[in-house]
């Protein structure tokens, strides 16, 4: 009987220890993973370069307005190649951030989770109107 109750302690102890173990690796994963993200991000951080606005023009083309130290200069961005178009001076440069891009840069998570579940009532409630035509 003491050999059974043995064998059952050691498996628990076991266990135990394998979700020790377990718990420290996905730790330390958390950590190495934190670390890593946090050098890469020192790693792209350029004073003298900013991309402004980007313009889709076609599948994979783009038009871009980059600050390049104190300049402003238009860019297509193709598949293969970057090409300048012309400078711009600062002065025709329309406020930089429209009122979308600047509800989704200062909005939270919570925000937009909002305005996504009221748009999605509304369309449903247009469907369902729709719905109500098309009966009568």
């Amino acid at each position: 009987m003491t050999v059974l109750l043995a064998g059952s302690t050691d498996s628990y102890i076991q266990l135990i220890t394998v979700l020790v173990v377990f718990v420290l690796v996905l730790g330390v994963t958390a950590l190495v993973t934190r670390w890593i993200a946090n050098y890469q991000k020192q790693q792209n951080v350029n004073a003298n370069v900013e991309i402004i606005e980007t313009t889709r023009i076609a599948g994979n083309k783009y038009v871009q307005i980059l600050r390049i130290g104190d300049t402003y200069v238009a860019v297509a961005v193709c598949k293969d190649t970057v090409t300048q178009l012309c400078q711009i001076p600062k002065e025709q440069l329309k406020s930089s951030q429209s009122a979308q891009g600047s509800f989704l840069k200062s909005a939270g998570f919570k925000e937009l989770l909002d305005k996504a579940a009221k748009k999605k009532v509304a369309d449903s409630a247009k469907a369902e109107d729709s719905q109500s035509d098309d009966e009568n």
